[in-house]
């Protein structure tokens, strides 16, 4: 029995899937021995195969724009409350006239990941040969790539998570062995069938994203907003794709798959990290995670507990 957990991109959604897996590692006791991420996802697997819970729930409850961007192309204001996104052009145009790729830069990140994966966290990892990949999008080659830390030395594994975040051209593109790398999720958003191929026999996905969609997009306004739209669109076929792809692959190797959703849209803006939202996020996910098994028990075990009574359980809980 190999079991795998697989957990999507999602920028600052991460802090839900961090949430569901709290629940499932803490409450439900799974120990996996494969753990693949995209993305926010590859952000999240080195402290999950540890068990270092605590320790990656400090990191995505205190995150701000500043941590992730060195030169940050958006603009954040309060309306009536409510946060409002918009392009920084100086920003941009700074990072054009120093002959920059990207509108803007997520060196800060990069430090951010030296700093939160240690290297004894990456020695603990392969002494206990737990299986840790992270996706890539290989734009020279055309193609996608899985990078597991068993095969990668200390620096270049940190490199392949950066690059996996790196939502271009909004954030840096990673330029290594005479490529150019960007984010995971460009190709493979939720890699359920990279897990089965590796030898999975039971996978836990967390996709940060409805299963069915929720919302309309408002008209765009500028180029920059209709680029993040059309790349929210190609996102989300590619992350249905994924899914498809990883259902039929479950079914054909005979792999039991579970698959947590979003229940709601959390953000219409994953780039944007508000620390305060994502505290939120996090309980809401692991109160999410607890219903969802809760509710499958209860299609086994009607008479267990009525749906009001679940409710209940879940508001007390504390997490």
């Amino acid at each position: 029995m190999k079991k795998a957990l697989v957990i999507s991109g999602g920028g600052s959604k991460g802090a839900f899937a961090g949430g569901v897996a709290q629940y499932l590692m803490n409450y439900k006791n799974k120990d996996y021995d494969m753990l693949l991420g995209t993305s926010t996802g590859s952000l999240m697997v080195s402290h999950l195969a540890l068990g270092m819970v605590d320790e990656l729930k400090e990191i995505y409850t205190s995150v701000d724009q500043k941590a992730i961007f060195s030169n940050s192309p958006f603009r954040i204001k309060s309306v009536h409350g409510e946060k409002v996104v918009s392009i920084r052009h100086r920003n941009t145009f700074w990072n054009f006239l120093n002959g920059r790729k990207t509108f803007g830069e997520s060196k800060n990140l990069r430090k951010l990941i030296t700093k939160s994966v240690t290297r004894e966290m990456y020695d603990e990892i392969r002494r206990l040969n737990k299986e840790v990949v992270v996706t890539v999008s290989n734009l020279t080659a055309n193609q996608i790539e899985y990078k597991s830390i068993l095969e990668c030395e200390y620096e270049d594994f940190c490199d392949w998570i950066w690059g996996s975040c790196n939502y271009v051209p909004f954030m840096s593109l990673l330029e290594k062995d005479h490529c150019q790398y960007a984010d995971g999720g460009f190709g493979s958003l939720i890699p359920i069938r990279e897990a089965i191929a590796r030898g999975a026999t039971e996978v836990d996905a967390i996709i940060l994203a409805t299963e069915v969609t929720q919302m309309n997009r408002l008209p765009a306004k500028n180029p920059f907003s209709l680029m993040m739209d059309t790349f929210d669109f190609m996102l989300e076929n590619v992350e249905r794709h994924n899914i498809t792809i990883g259902k039929l692959s479950a079914k054909q190797h005979n792999v039991k798959l579970n698959l947590y959703y979003t229940p709601t849209v959390l953000t219409t803006n994953s780039l944007v990290f508000d620390k305060e939202k994502m505290k939120k996020w996090w309980k809401s996910g692991y109160k999410y995670a607890k219903k969802l098994n809760d509710d499958r028990m209860t299609e086994f075990r009607p008479e267990m507990v009525d749906n009001q009574e679940i409710e209940e359980g879940i508001e007390n809980s504390e997490v």
